[in-house]
């Protein structure tokens, strides 16, 4: 069935007030942020046209609404759950292919000494791997338009178990349909799972190991998607597989913080493709209130011509612990047929190079 905007915003308003019922025994919590601005891009064809929007996706960070929650059960076991919804704040639509409760709707237990235990729709591995790695994070300029699936590491029909000890962390995923949602895009690629007669199609399973301390860290990840029958980018068979195996890390020095990586795709199909996506960041707080913050990332495909480098640099100012303006820039050098664009949710000419300049607010609550 599927879920319009007047159901969410009726599901938002009943979650609200049981939020604010509940908030006096402190276990509810309704969260999120608004974060968008204006952009301006060049080159976005083959005549070399450009545009100024205001940015639909993200600046930032993506914007979102979202209630937890949880009940403790004594022993050191507690209940929770999480529901998040996506929002576009251009028009007040819903993400993550039109989903009422996109970005997380999971419930679980936890315990400090076993860990925890979620079912639902949750981050995936491949998410958690990239923390402190990746400078710029999921921004409009960052790692998501080299790779779509980058900002959509979640999985649907999914248990999810993870747990840290003494700076280790280890976690794993298993989704019996790893996206539900036929609405389009990589947010929403048609791949509902759990058929009779096919135990593999669009089923899907990430494993990560991280270690983390004060003032370094490192953090691997495997990640395996498989096709089903009318999924999106060809995967349109429970044989074929879409692949990536991530390496990264972390450090500090000062008050500089440098982080990079690779992550590794093998995508078998019909048509078969390898790829690697290297990128390396930093930041520096050029005062309390100000942050610099840069990355370079390189996506090669091997034997084939058809590669891009993206470069970002960007400020930002916290004019409060809520609320903060920011300024990004961003180049793209397209070569051979790659047509990748420098800012998501854009286009760009065939091999053509493309620059963008963006400035926002985010505000989160």
């Amino acid at each position: 069935m599927k879920i319009g905007l007047r159901t969410a915003v009726c599901a938002g308003v009943c979650l609200a007030g049981l939020g604010s019922n509940a908030a006096a025994q402190g276990n509810v919590t309704v969260f999120g942020l608004i974060d968008t601005g204006l952009e301006y891009t060049n080159h976005l064809d083959a005549a070399g046209n450009d545009k100024v929007r205001v940015m639909p996706l993200t600046g930032l960070l993506p914007s979102r609404i979202g209630f937890r929650g949880s009940e403790d059960l004594g022993g050191g076991l507690r209940a929770f759950f999480v529901l998040e919804t996506g929002l576009v704040p251009t028009n007040g639509a819903l993400g993550q292919g039109n989903r009422t409760f996109g970005r997380q709707a999971n419930v679980g237990l936890a315990d400090a000494k076993l860990g925890t235990l979620t079912l639902g729709r949750q981050y995936n591995m491949t998410a958690y791997s990239l923390l402190g790695a990746d400078i710029m994070g999921p921004a409009n300029h960052g790692l998501s338009n080299m790779d779509g699936y980058i900002p959509n590491t979640r999985s649907d029909n999914a248990v999810g178990y993870m747990h840290t000890v003494d700076g280790v962390t280890v976690g794993a995923t298993y989704s019996l349909g790893r996206d539900a949602s036929a609405a389009g895009g990589p947010a929403a690629t048609n791949c509902a799972g759990e058929r009779a007669g096919d135990a593999q199609a669009c089923r899907q399973w990430t494993a990560m190991f991280k270690y983390d301390t004060q003032r370094w860290g490192v953090a691997t990840a495997y990640d395996l998607l498989r096709g089903g029958p009318g999924a999106a980018y060809a995967l349109t068979d429970s044989d074929y597989k879409d692949k990536r195996t991530s390496f990264n890390g972390w450090f500090k020095a000062g008050n500089l913080k440098v982080g990079g990586g690779l992550i590794a795709r093998q995508l078998r199909r019909e048509i078969a493709m390898d790829n690697k996506l290297w990128y390396l960041g930093a930041s520096y707080p050029l005062s309390p209130a100000l942050q610099l913050e840069g990355q370079l990332a390189h996506l090669d495909t091997e034997d084939s011509p058809d590669d891009s480098t993206l470069a970002t640099a960007r400020l930002v100012y916290s004019l409060s612990k809520r609320t903060s303006v920011y300024t990004s820039y961003a180049h793209i050098q397209n070569k051979g047929k790659a047509a990748i664009a420098v800012s998501a949710g854009s286009t760009v000419g065939v091999g053509m190079h493309q620059s963008s300049v963006m400035a926002g607010i985010r505000h989160m609550f």
